[in-house]
């Protein structure tokens, strides 16, 4: 294989201990065994019970990485819609936990945050720049920002389809806030172009 960069990700696994990153640490240290240049980025839930034994676990695996490879990873955690729609659209999340997971990512050296939003659920312009200034003053760095789209007739309904040029508004907004890679648009995820880097 040529890889080049890589995403990790996965569901709530709150059945175990260390919430599954005993799995991203192990799967980061073969990667960079095998290709020691190769991008990595996690993308994570929120680590519910157990934030700071998944930080140290990454900590950790970055630390022990053989003499000359990449130390550098992007993690991602996506806060997915504005507080007051928390509830409804991330039920068993909390919007206050994701923001400290993503602050406490922040601190650790050669890591890289990175969060996404989902629009049409509802939200007000005033609440999604607020939760981008949220990111910001956690330490994030990367936001994507992409259209809600329903993916069957027992999920929640796209409330409104935005237009590009909304799009357009809310990455200079994230620009303005000091973010250093913004992606937004219709059809952004957040691990569209993930391997670019602003």
């Amino acid at each position: 294989m040529n890889l080049k960069y890589v995403v990790l990700t996965s569901v709530n696994r709150d059945d175990l201990p260390d919430g599954g990153v005993g799995v991203f640490a192990d799967t980061l240290r073969e990667l960079r065994r095998r290709w020691p240049g190769i991008g990595v980025e996690f993308l994570t839930p929120d680590f519910r019970n157990c934030q700071e034994k998944a930080i140290q676990g990454v900590h950790d695996a970055l630390a022990g990485l053989p003499e000359g490879a990449n130390r550098t990873l992007v993690w991602g955690h996506n806060v997915e819609t504005v507080p007051r729609l928390y509830r409804q659209v991330r039920k068993g999340s909390k919007y206050e936990r994701s923001l400290a997971l993503l602050e406490a990512v922040a601190r650790l050296d050669a890591v890289e945050t990175k969060s996404a939003l989902m629009l049409g659920l509802g939200e007000t312009r005033d609440e999604v720049v607020e939760v981008l200034a949220d990111l910001r003053a956690r330490g994030v760095r990367r936001v994507s920002l992409g259209q809600y789209l329903q993916p069957t007739l027992h999920h929640l309904p796209v409330l409104r389809y935005l237009p590009p040029d909304e799009f357009a508004d809310y990455e200079l907004v994230a620009r303005r806030l000091g973010f250093t890679w913004v992606k937004a648009g219709p059809l952004m995820r957040s691990s569209y172009y993930a391997e670019e880097q602003s």
